[in-house]
């Protein structure tokens, strides 16, 4: 496969760029079609962003990666750090411009979401619970940039809190996983202690949960839906439990109650 498209890792963003559609799906439901420029155009945003992100975490992780993964274009020497930060910074360029194509907001978004890229590869991963937050914000952002290419940012703001929320709760509980092995970042596990950043945690956990019915109670989204995310919650409930004795399962179990909570967003917009 050619370096540069391993560089972006393609897989990643996709599977952010469905984030457009989905967010298109709650809002228009089965009318989205109609939109279907606006999506086109919105998820090649996302997916440059995500793209020229990658090529930037890279270029970051260049000599960690000598030794964790020295197969990545980087460190096996089929790109020059040089070259894959200017390749990154045209991509950001190209994403922020076709941003602007859409409206005002979606290119203060894009590049609002390309800023805290860089100051988290450059300044705040290394922070722990700041760098928790911003990555968290990012996924949230997505939420934003998909109301802002329709025109209803309202509608998904709390769509936007949910994901990070519970987002930032899993980003906890991977830090208090993997806190035996990390020595350049100052994590919360290691600030507070793993019982009190479990702690916490739940807490955006729970948020996430208190969060999820207000779709159905603000009467978007029908009876179908809080069936759908009842299953979710449920997840995150015991994630919230069992990552105190098992992080690892707590912050898969997260894992999957996110996905679930997409699938549930989906089954509210097209039932």
């Amino acid at each position: 496969m050619n370096p540069y498209i391993r560089l972006i890792r393609p897989v990643n963003c996709i599977m952010s760029s469905l984030a457009v559609v989905l967010v298109g799906v709650i809002i228009q439901g089965y009318e989205i079609g109609n939109y279907w420029l606006a999506t086109l155009l919105g998820s090649a945003v996302v997916f440059l962003v995500t793209a020229g992100g990658n090529a930037l975490n890279d270029y970051f992780d260049r000599e960690v990666d000598l030794i964790n993964h020295p197969e990545r274009p980087i460190p096996s020497g089929e790109i020059t750090p040089r070259k894959a930060i200017f390749f990154g910074t045209l991509l950001f360029l190209l994403g922020i411009i076709i941003s602007g194509l859409i409206n005002l907001l979606t290119f203060i978004i894009a590049v609002l979401a390309t800023a805290l890229l860089l100051l988290y590869e450059r300044n705040l991963k290394k922070l722990g619970f700041v760098g928790n937050v911003t990555v968290s914000a990012l996924v949230g952002l997505l939420f934003i940039f998909g109301g802002a290419i329709y025109g209803k940012i309202p509608l998904v703001s709390v769509f936007a809190m949910m994901a990070f929320s519970s987002n930032l709760g899993r980003e906890i509980v991977k830090d208090i996983e993997d806190m035996g092995g990390d020595v350049d970042r100052k994590t919360l596990p290691m600030k507070i202690g793993k019982k009190n950043a479990g702690i916490t945690a739940t807490i955006f956990f729970l948020i996430a949960v208190a969060l999820s019915p207000l779709p159905y109670l603000f009467g978007y989204f029908d009876m179908y839906y809080l069936l759908a995310v009842t299953i979710s919650d449920i997840i995150f409930i015991y994630s919230s439990i069992i990552h105190f004795k098992d992080p690892h399962r707590g912050q898969k179990s997260a894992k999957a109650a996110m996905a679930l909570g997409l699938l549930a967003y989906l089954v509210g917009a097209l039932a």
